[in-house]
C-alpha cells in the first residue's frame, strides 16, 4: 500500500485466506468508502477462482455467469498469493482514483505481496 500511496494512490488492500475469509484489511485514510467491500470482493474472487482478477474478467464474455456467482466482483485488482506453487489466499486492492485501469489496483496488490513474502 505503501507503494500506491507514494504514487498519489489511496486504496484499501484486504488480504483473505484460501477460503474467502479476511484475515487483514488496510485501507488510506482518503480512500473512498466503496473500496473495503470492493477490495474484499476482488480479494474473494482471486481465492476462490486461484486467478487473477484480471484474467477472469478477460475471460468473462465467453463464460458470463461467473459474473452472477455471490461475492464475486470481477475487475482488476485481485490476485492470489502463492507459498511454494499453492494458493494459501488472495489479496485485492482498490481505490486507485485517476488511474487509467484496474490494473493499477492489481499492480498495488502485487506489490503489497511482494513486500511481505519478500518475492
Amino acid at each position: 500500500m505503501n507503494n500506491c500511496a507514494q504514487l498519489g494512490y489511496h486504496v484499501s488492500v484486504t488480504v483473505v485466506d484460501r477460503s474467502g475469509v479476511t484475515l487483514a484489511v488496510a485501507r488510506s485514510e482518503n480512500a473512498g468508502p466503496h473500496t473495503l467491500g470492493a477490495s474484499l470482493g476482488k480479494a474473494f474472487t482471486s481465492a476462490s477462482a486461484r486467478n487473477l482478477t484480471s484474467e477472469i474478467a478477460r475471460n468473462l464474455p465467453s463464460n458470463p455467469g461467473l459474473a452472477d456467482i455471490p461475492g464475486y466482483l470481477v475487475l482488476a485488482g485481485g490476485a492470489p498469493i502463492r507459498v511454494n506453487g499453492a494458493v494459501v489466499g488472495a489479496v485485492g486492492a482498490v481505490g486507485v482514483s485517476g488511474a487509467p485501469s484496474g490494473m493499477i489496483d492489481e499492480e498495488c496488490g502485487l506489490d503489497a505481496t511482494a513486500a511481505v513474502f519478500g518475492q
